[in-house]
């Protein structure tokens, strides 16, 4: 268990990266996710045809396999990511000293991957929502942006809240393969390196890639249990 104490650095650094993966991926999974979720109950039938098609295909691959193509693939549509810069981002990776392209690959894969479960909670929320009050709302003249503004998803967020949730915990543990695709210093890279490399035994590496993950996931998991109990009481 000395390999604890003595890459205690190590495993701090797969730790951050992995952090940094998570919380970026998180981010755009929500964003896109909503995203797909207003084309899925958008009344517009090529709208609702791009969002089902989007769903369909990522919730039915295997993640290995949008790593793969991220990985292998992005990289022959362009010379060093460069199609992949936003200035925005760019100082945000400079900052956290991320700036690689395969960290942006496994990002976008994992990101992919990721919202169209997103999507798939949040419209579960927006079903919850009593179809009267979206009736009602179009009686008064709203539009379907403005209904879902001020109507539907104001109210679909609390049925929302607790699948998310669990969509974003599966995906911290989802994370532990972008490592093998070319992202160097996370914490299933850090466990290969250790016990292949450095020749520690694989038993107490394990322990201590296990212990980065359940930091990242019991606090989470235990936040939503709370919050399910307080929306079960406000029924």
């Amino acid at each position: 268990m000395n390999v604890l104490i003595d890459k205690f650095d190590v495993f701090a650094g797969g730790f951050w990266l992995t952090l940094q993966i998570c919380v970026l991926a998180a981010i755009g999974a929500l964003v896109l996710g909503a995203v797909v979720a207003v084309l899925r109950i958008s009344p517009v039938p090529p709208l609702r045809a791009v969002g089902t098609a989007y769903v369909t295909i990522f919730r039915n691959m295997p993640l290995t396999v949008v790593l793969f193509f991220a990985a292998f693939g992005l990289p022959a549509l362009g010379s060093n990511a460069d199609f992949l810069r936003i200035p925005g981002l760019d100082s945000i990776f400079s900052r956290l000293g991320t700036d690689l392209p395969y960290f942006r690959f496994g990002l976008i894969a994992l990101t992919l991957y990721t919202a169209a479960f997103v999507c798939e909670a949040l419209r579960s929320g927006v079903n919850a929502v009593p179809p009267g009050q979206a009736e009602a709302a179009r009686s008064l003249g709203l539009t379907f942006g403005q209904n879902l503004r001020h109507v539907v998803l104001p109210q679909s967020w609390k049925a929302s809240v607790v699948p998310l949730g669990s969509v974003i915990i599966a995906m911290i543990k989802n994370s532990a393969l972008v490592g093998f695709f070319g992202v160097v210093g996370d914490l299933a890279q850090t466990a290969d390196q250790l016990t292949s490399a450095g020749g520690y035994a694989f038993i107490p590496v394990a322990i201590g890639i296990s212990v980065g993950y359940l930091i990242m996931t019991v606090p989470l998991g235990a936040l939503l249990d709370r919050l399910e109990k307080r929306q079960a009481v406000a029924r």
